[in-house]
């Protein structure tokens, strides 16, 4: 009997009622596929293309589709599909996110909608959190579709981009989820069409989706350029920020991590640097370093955020506590710290491209995942990215055992008791794996565990490949492992030989997270696939969590805590109080990255503005004639600046007008002594010079050198006014917490001089293009009169 039948159905798994069909339809062809010889298995995927191109739908060939890679898997890897990962493989490919518990086989079940959906040739992308984790499913599940005839491509950081387009045009490509938008960014980038390496997005399914979509949606994609440093800039403003005073000079708020100078802060800095206005143009690169090095200062801990090694600071990555060798912050952001470090400044990174992880993921028409923990992000994934989130029941009944919470006054009475329960545990051979949210913390409680003479392994985030090791072995008798929350995540616990009857592994948190998901995770270590385990979380009221979102719901609290003689917080009202703190933190995140998404949302449009531009100037048979197409009206806009109709015709600037035509057109015009009455007048005079500089230009027409010429031309000066935009959009952002803390409204401001700002860049871009141009020709031109 299947295992599906046996398992209680909730409310919103009525999808589920609808995948049993299909997922007996499937079990029904098993049978009849078993019979196949391998040449006849391979055949059904030419057959099931035929079928497409006839005019079938993925949903018609999807039970014979299942059946054959459920019988492909079973020759090729040993492993059959159990009906719960059939039952996940049509969540997936209907776009819905499958939460899967821990050790259900994720991975496998990807096998099984990518090579579905592959079938209609226009590219699947399998996407994991890291290269060990997409170079591993690669391998393990590459072979299956390989076997049926389907090619199979990796796309990681390090490759040339014609090892990266071989990947994009295989059949399904697994790789890291950064590395495709920084892929996109780049294709965006290119000076040719050919050099582009992705084709048009179809069909993504993404491993640990949580982790991808909502973690690391934190932070933008960015593709910057090296800049110096005004010498000594960071420098000086690091030393004022020391001088201001916080909630006289500067606001925090820590669950946001946004900081904002006061009136009074801005008034002194203004004095200390003798100027009026630091909102001035002139002084915007002075109020981005002040900014900065306010966030620096303030938002940004040592040991935490970041380390410092050989007068380097190195980023530490929050979800895994890993050093991120060779990353920096961008815009300013990193030499601030260098500067509060009195480390050298480095080279500034200036944003060249840019994209959010949301609107990255949202062009693919079909956006699918798999992980353990969802449910509780099912808003953002719904309001976000327009998916469902479907829990798919486990194959074996989960049996772990999660023992309410040890709540204890402070961190020193937690680590008394964390070291006790390991010791107990430890002693009967019971394999324990502490979870700890910082690098930091993971050592403190390394020193807790030596003082206690307790041999213990630490995850230290050498290398992914050690971590997943290490983490794989952490369900062997007498073994204790202390990892961040998210190390080797994707990696199985195997429990070893005699665990069982120990109780299987048993997992302790040291901080609950400010997000249940990250929580549940750590809890999904323990019990994988029916085996016996436990969990407990042993915390402090001196937690980050408690500190940073709950700290006035503490203080009420505070008169009427009981506890014990060891610390133990006693009263029945305090796991509400913890939940309580994390819905906070997790209301909190969500509205910091919907409202960033909103702002991000803006500079994504004007992106598309200048992406599609480009591609429509590198597509041009004739850049020439595209590029005078598009900038036919630049010299009757220069002229409309010039003759307002507001104005009488006898205070037009003729003089500047004079000056600006002759920058961007061949022949040479003077408005001495004329009259104009009406702007048309002023229109009609110089519409033969525009018609000289035209015809001039055409003479060029057939000269591919030329043309090529000007194509890179073009492409320069779009590049830098648009590095310009984004520098000039990413600095009116910083401003607008300023204004957010003046009472108006901060998305209104930031749409309309967004606009503004995108209106006047592209005028000056259009002035910009006709300028170089006339340069260009003029040079060519002076060339052959002199020869």
């Amino acid at each position: 009997m299947s295992v599906l039948n046996k398992q209680p159905f909730t409310k919103d798994d009525r999808n589920i009622k609808g995948y049993k069909k299909t997922v007996e339809k499937i079990n029904s062809l098993e049978s009849h596929f078993e019979q196949f010889t391998d040449a006849q298995l391979r055949s059904k995927t030419d057959e099931f293309k035929k079928e497409l191109t006839n005019g079938k739908t993925l949903h018609d060939i999807a039970p014979q589709a299942f059946a054959v890679v459920r019988e492909a898997s079973k020759r090729v890897l040993g492993l059959r599909h159990y009906d719960v990962q059939l039952l996940a493989g049509l969540t997936l490919l209907d776009g819905k996110v499958a939460e899967m518990a821990t050790g259900e086989g994720k991975t496998l079940v990807g096998s099984l909608p990518s090579y579905l959906v592959a079938l209609e040739q226009k590219g699947v992308h399998v996407i994991t959190v890291n290269e060990y984790l997409a170079s591993r499913d690669k391998e393990l599940i590459g072979p299956i579709h390989e076997f049926l005839g389907l090619n199979v491509g990796l796309n990681v950081p390090m490759m040339g981009s014609e090892e990266k387009k071989e990947a994009y045009n295989c059949d399904i490509t697994y790789g890291v989820g950064t590395e495709f938008g920084f892929d996109y960014l780049r294709d965006n980038m290119v000076r040719s069409l050919d050099q582009k390496v992705q084709r048009p997005y179809h069909y993504a399914i993404v491993d640990e989706i949580d982790s991808v979509l909502i973690d690391e949606a934190r932070t933008p994609l960015i593709i910057a350029g090296k800049d110096k440093p005004i010498q000594n800039l960071y420098g000086v403003c690091a030393k004022v920020i020391k001088t201001l005073k916080q909630d006289e000079d500067f606001t925090v708020d820590r669950e946001l991590k946004v900081v904002n100078f006061t009136d009074q802060g801005l008034n002194k800095c203004e004095k200390i640097f003798s100027i009026n206005n630091l909102f001035d143009l002139e002084h915007s690169s002075l109020f981005h370093a002040l900014l900065q090095a306010l966030r620096a200062r303030m938002l940004f801990e040592r040991d935490v955020d970041y380390i410092v090694e050989e007068d380097e600071v190195k980023l530490v990555d929050m979800n895994t506590g890993r050093v991120m060798e060779g990353r920096s912050l961008s815009d300013g952001l990193h030499q601030a710290i260098e500067a509060k470090e009195g480390v050298p400044n480095t080279d500034e990174n200036k944003t060249q491209a840019s994209i959010t992880i949301q609107n990255y993921y949202r062009m693919y028409p079909t956006l699918s995942g798999m992980t353990g923990t969802a449910k509780t992000e099912e808003t953002e994934f719904k309001s976000v990215y327009n998916m469902e989130v479907v829990q798919v029941p486990p194959n074996k009944p989960n049996i772990r055992v999660d023992l309410p919470d040890m709540v204890y006054l402070t961190k020193e009475q937690k680590y008394a008791q964390l070291v006790k329960e390991v010791k107990k545990r430890h002693d009967k051979g019971q394999p324990v794996l502490i979870g700890t949210r910082t690098i930091v913390q993971s050592e403190q409680i390394a020193d807790y565990l030596n003082e206690a003479n307790l041999d213990f392994e630490l995850l230290n985030a050498k290398s992914v490949e050690q971590e997943a090791k290490l983490i794989s072995m952490a369900g062997q008798k007498d073994q204790i492992t202390i990892a961040t929350n998210m190390a080797g995540r994707g990696t199985d616990i195997m429990l070893g030989d005699g665990v069982a009857e120990l109780g299987g592994l048993h997992v302790i948190g040291t901080e609950r997270n400010e997000a249940r998901r990250i929580d549940n995770q750590l809890k999904g270590r323990s019990a994988r696939q029916g085996d016996p385990g436990s969990t407990q979380f042993i915390i402090s009221l001196e937690d980050n969590l408690f500190i940073r979102y709950a700290s006035d719901e503490l203080e009420r609290l505070r008169p009427k805590l009981k506890s014990d003689e060891t610390g133990l917080v006693t009263n029945k009202g305090i796991p509400k109080f913890v939940e309580t703190a994390q819905k906070i933190s997790e209301g909190v995140h969500f509205s910091h990255r919907e409202f960033n998404l909103k702002l991000e949302d803006i500079i994504n449009d004007q992106s598309k503005i200048i992406y599609q531009f480009r591609d429509s100037l590198l597509d041009a048979e004739s850049p020439l004639q595209f590029l005078l197409e598009q900038t036919k009206n630049t010299p009757n806009d220069i002229i409309a600046h010039f003759c307002s109709e507001e104005i009488v015709p006898e205070e037009w600037n003729l003089v500047e007008l004079e000056d600006s035509l002759n920058h961007i057109l061949l022949p040479t015009l003077s408005f001495e002594g004329q009259n104009f009455e009406t702007r048309q007048d002023v229109e009609s005079f110089v519409k033969p010079y525009i018609q000289g500089h035209i015809d001039t230009l055409q003479h060029f027409e057939n000269k591919q050198d030329v043309q090529n010429t000007i194509r890179n031309i073009a492409l320069y000066v779009i590049d830098t006014l648009w590095k310009r935009q984004l520098d000039a959009m990413n600095q009116l952002k910083e401003g607008i917490g300023i204004r957010h803390y003046q009472q108006e409204d901060p998305f209104r401001i930031f749409q309309n001089e967004g606009y503004d700002m995108f209106e006047a860049m592209y005028n000056d871009l259009y002035y910009e293009l006709c300028s170089q141009m006339k340069k260009f020709f003029q040079n060519i031109l002076e060339k052959e009169q002199n020869n």
